[in-house]
């Protein structure tokens, strides 16, 4: 274990990031001082940190393993009197990354930034004016951002700011509807997912529940303009077809689609997807579709728990295309378990030949709720691998298919501390994803662990959430839509 000793409250969490990134395999605590402390195990680093008014005081010492002295670090920061919270904490994020860089002989892809946005940053500045090269220049001296990363970020930032100025921010809203069931539930999943099995005589009544929630939203927000609406999960595509038409139905005829930019429907595992429900989602105007295969390796997908095989992702593709879509996304995730070099150029080489119109390239976040952690404890964390090669060979893959980035986000406990991107060519890109990512819209989500946002004119962010468990979301059907109503109330 790493202990972490800080005299003052409010910075644990980015501390608590950060030497995660350097250490993923270590437990790391942090104390308030006053707490019970803990020392380090040895071999790793024991780190204090004193704040006062007019400095930061970082303390850092490593033991060997018979618990003989390695040295101490010290670390010294002066802050001026008027210095904010933000500032306090960059700069002892940066005496911290330092210090953790000299013990590991490691820097960082994304340096510093702890955050899952950003491309907040470079939005932000290009907000006010400032040039592409001043904004590369800040997150470098800030936050320690490796040159790919940070032009990687303002390309992206550039490039959304473009999509979003055809969106109605003001009097607009998205909707996104989750459908928690899936076939099975792979191995790294810690969304709201159930397999379908096991509720299939509850189907009906969370369908149920759903068009009530349907019903009492669409009047909510019947002065707003609808710009994108997202159906995903769990996978939308495990309902039967007289299921899926009936949601379909029910979301047609409840809200004005009369403005809608894109239409999404997620039909990801290929075991789910058959020519009837593409028929349907193309009969009700879904306009763009996801196929996500993962990866393209047999092996692999039977151990994630993806019960299809790789010529079924094909075959699922090419039956998409026959239907008519000319909008379909692929997924995959770099960095699952045993998973090399050659696997990912493998399956991005199999992915080309397909040529979907976007991919969205994930690097494995290992979730807490998830089953990998549970086979991580078994197997060890150097099974889970990503690498600069691993995301060069997907980013060249993208652009040998003529796609461009155009999100991007980060998780907490991502393989090599890298990042997920979306890429897409010209006039493909997917305008839910921006702006669920960057929180720059009200969406309004119904149905089982869904989370409704409401962006005021000012910036700020309220949220409420659904409950999780779909027995409790169909009991308390009521109690979700006067959340939601109370958080849209003016």
């Amino acid at each position: 274990m790493i202990a972490v000793i800080v005299n003052t409250e409010g910075y644990e969490y980015d501390i608590h990031s950060l030497v995660k990134a350097f250490y993923p395999q270590s437990d790391v605590k942090v104390f308030v001082e006053g707490e019970k402390e803990f020392t380090s195990d040895a071999g790793l680093p024991m780190i204090r940190i004193v704040r006062s008014r007019e400095r930061i005081l970082l303390l850092s010492a490593c033991k060997g393993t018979e618990g003989e002295g390695a040295g101490v670090i010290r670390r010294e920061a002066a802050l001026e009197p008027e210095s904010d919270k933000v500032r306090v904490k960059n700069i002892l994020k940066q005496m911290l990354y330092q210090v953790l860089s000299e013990y590991t002989g490691r820097t960082l892809p994304w340096g510093t930034l702890t955050g899952i946005r950003p491309t907040r940053i470079a939005m932000t500045f290009l907000e006010q004016g400032q040039t592409p090269a001043e904004i590369f220049r800040y997150m470098q001296d800030t936050y320690f951002v490796s040159e790919q990363k940070g032009r990687l970020c303002i390309d992206i930032a550039r490039r959304e700011r473009e999509l979003l100025s055809h969106i109605h921010y003001r009097d607009g809203y998205s909707l996104y509807i989750g459908i928690p069931f899936c076939p099975t539930t792979c191995l790294y999943c810690s969304f709201t997912s159930y397999p379908l099995a096991a509720w299939k005589t509850r189907m009906g009544d969370y369908l149920d529940a759903l068009e009530r929630e349907i019903a009492d939203t669409a009047q909510m927000f019947r002065d707003r303009v609808l710009d994108s609406v997202y159906i995903g999960g769990g996978t939308p595509t495990t309902l039967p077809p007289e299921a899926l038409e009936r949601l379909l139905t029910r979301v047609r005829s409840a809200f004005d689609f009369t403005h809608v930019q894109e239409f999404t429907v997620e039909a990801g595992r290929a075991d789910s997807i058959t020519e009837e429900k593409l028929r349907l989602l193309q009969a009700y105007g879904v306009t763009r579709i996801s196929v996500n295969p993962q990866t393209m390796k047999e092996e692999t997908l039977h151990l994630i728990g993806r019960q299809h095989t790789v010529a079924q992702v094909e075959d699922a593709f090419r039956l998409a295309r026959a239907c008519g879509f000319t909008n379909i996304n692929m997924d995959i995730i770099l960095g699952l378990p045993g998973e090399t070099e050659e696997d990912v150029r493998r399956t991005t080489e199999m992915i080309e030949a397909l040529g979907p119109d976007s991919l969205t390239v994930h690097s494995l976040a290992v979730k807490r709720a998830s089953r990998l952690s549970r086979w991580i404890a078994e197997n060890g964390l150097q099974a889970i691998r990503n690498t600069d090669a691993m995301m060069e060979i997907a980013a060249s893959s993208a652009g040998a298919m003529g796609m461009e980035p155009y999100y991007l986000y980060r998780q907490k406990n991502m393989s090599g501390n890298f990042e997920n991107v979306g890429y897409a060519r010209p006039g493909c890109y997917g305008i839910y994803n921006i702006l669920m990512m960057e929180e720059m819209q009200t969406i309004a989500a119904l149905g089982a662990g869904s989370i409704s946002k409401r962006v005021y004119p000012d910036g700020r962010i309220e949220r409420c959430e659904n409950v999780k468990e779909v027995s409790q979301y169909i009991e308390r059907i009521g109690e979700m839509i006067e959340r939601k109503r109370v958080l849209l109330e003016d």
